[in-house]
């Protein structure tokens, strides 16, 4: 709490004082996740300058504002975040930005809250990893070029053409995912992971969902869970479970061993992307490519 205190009164003090944001007449935006910086790069093209507070491995879940972020944050035109109480300690800054300064924008508002799956690990209530239903994601890129061109009307055809061609992409993904899942049997649609990031994944594409952890990493894997989930991979005879890019595999690892001590075994089927992408540069580290890597390992593991 007194670190929260601490960057509200940053916030305060940030906007009393003259910082430098970069000033080339293009919009300054600042984004939290790596899906949501990949997002907005992709509709605002080059005609915004983009910077995201979190970078490959971060998980929202934990992550604390530094003083450079709130400086970032204050000096920004837009700010975008996921919402639904994933960037859990970032929200009190958010507020307290919203009555001082500017209102960020969190895209999950746009969901209708009825289609959500429940969760109470969250304030909100709802899991917030909505990034894994591909047909939200479109609404974020909808909301995204909206408020871009609010914001900057003589650009305002440049987001629209950007927001269109981004929404072929996640369409001709959305195809791509579901031949490439078809190879997979239904009973063989389990998927195990480290937490609970993948159930709008698993309710999008038809699999049994399945995390060591709950919906949140603020939370820990006892003894108890490690020995029923062991349980439930032997008796479905399931081939293999995932670590995941920002947790701690050791909770994995784990439960790996504790199959072996029953006499059976399951394999490691590969690391997945969950709160966020991967290396800037690399395949991964675009949500469309992460996708794709991501359900490539779910299969070739499982089948």
């Amino acid at each position: 709490m007194r670190k929260i205190f601490f960057l509200i009164c940053l916030v305060q003090s940030f906007t009393n004082c003259k910082n430098e944001p970069k000033d080339d007449g293009k919009l300054n935006i600042v984004t939290t996740t790596t899906m949501i910086t990949d997002l907005v790069k992709n509709i605002g093209g080059d005609a915004v300058n983009v910077q995201g507070v979190m970078g490959s491995g971060v998980d929202p879940h934990l992550y604390k504002a530094s003083e450079g972020d709130v400086s970032k944050l204050v000096d920004a035109d837009i700010i975008f975040y996921n919402g639904l109480h994933l960037e859990g300690k970032l929200i009190e800054v958010f507020e307290k930005m919203g009555s001082a300064t500017k209102t960020p924008i969190a895209l999950a508002d746009e969901l209708d809250k009825s289609t959500l799956i429940g969760s109470d690990y969250f304030a909100s209530n709802y899991d917030p990893h909505v990034w894994f239903d591909i047909s939200y994601f479109g609404i974020f890129a909808e909301k995204v070029a909206k408020v871009l061109a609010e914001q900057d009307p003589k650009n305002a055809e440049i987001y629209a053409k950007n927001m269109t061609a981004y929404l072929l992409e996640l369409k001709a993904l959305n195809d791509n995912i579901n031949a490439k899942i078809a190879e997979l049997a239904l009973e063989n649609r389990i998927l195990v992971t480290a937490h609970d990031a993948f159930n709008y994944f698993g309710k999008a594409y038809n699999f049994e969902v399945v995390g060591l952890q709950g919906l949140s990493t603020a939370t820990e894997a006892g003894v108890k869970d490690v020995q029923k989930l062991s349980a439930f991979i032997i008796e479905k005879q399931i081939k293999a479970v995932f670590v995941e890019s920002s947790v701690p595999k050791r909770t994995i690892e784990a439960l790996q061993a504790a199959v072996k001590s029953k006499g059976h075994n399951v394999e490691i089927g590969g690391t997945l992307y969950s709160d966020a992408l991967g290396t800037k540069g690399t395949i991964e580290g675009t949500y469309i490519g992460m996708f794709e890597y991501n359900v490539n390992t779910i299969v070739g593991a499982l089948k």
